[in-house]
């Protein structure tokens, strides 16, 4: 005998509807018990009827059932804010960081002497200072770096001659 499909949808007649959540109700707690034998797992179920009368099942003590669901949920919702506050702070740290670099690449072209038609007398002024030390440190380095050349030549020429006798 094939059982029909039965169209999801409150049941009308009363009888019917007490039959049905009464096999359905025993159906449901013996899936429950089998599932906590077969899989070790900690069940818990609690079904009111209409009537508002209590049936409910577990393999362990109910209470501690529903304190590891509250700490669960709570863990979880705690969890997913802290999440979300640390998302924000990303946000917006990524925001400061675009405006940084936007500003430092506007300065950078100003350096390169690129869109300088806006510049202020006193702005022209800070760029040829900032340009005039750092030639000034760029050209220090150049006459170190060659006199330290000059310095390693000389040693490797002059260390296979008698200069020092």
């Amino acid at each position: 005998m094939v059982r029909g499909k039965i169209e999801m949808k409150k049941i009308e007649n009363a009888t019917s509807r007490q039959v049905t959540f009464s096999k359905r109700r025993n159906g449901l707690l013996k899936k429950a018990y089998e599932l906590s034998v077969l899989c070790d797992a900690q069940v818990s179920l609690i079904v009111f009827s209409q009537r508002g009368r209590l049936y409910e099942f577990s393999n362990t003590d109910m209470w501690k059932t529903i304190e590891r669901y509250r700490k669960y949920t709570k863990d979880h919702e705690t969890s997913n804010h802290d999440s979300e506050i640390y998302v924000q702070q990303l946000k917006e740290e990524a925001s400061h960081m675009i405006t940084k670099i936007e500003l430092l690449e506007f300065h950078k072209r100003k350096l390169l002497g690129q869109e300088l038609a806006s510049s202020s007398l006193e702005e022209l002024q800070e760029i040829d200072s900032q340009l005039q030390r750092s030639l000034g440190k760029v050209r220090a380095r150049k006459i170190y770096m060659e006199m330290k050349n000059s310095w390693n030549v000389c040693r490797r020429n002059c260390s296979g001659s008698s200069w020092r006798s």
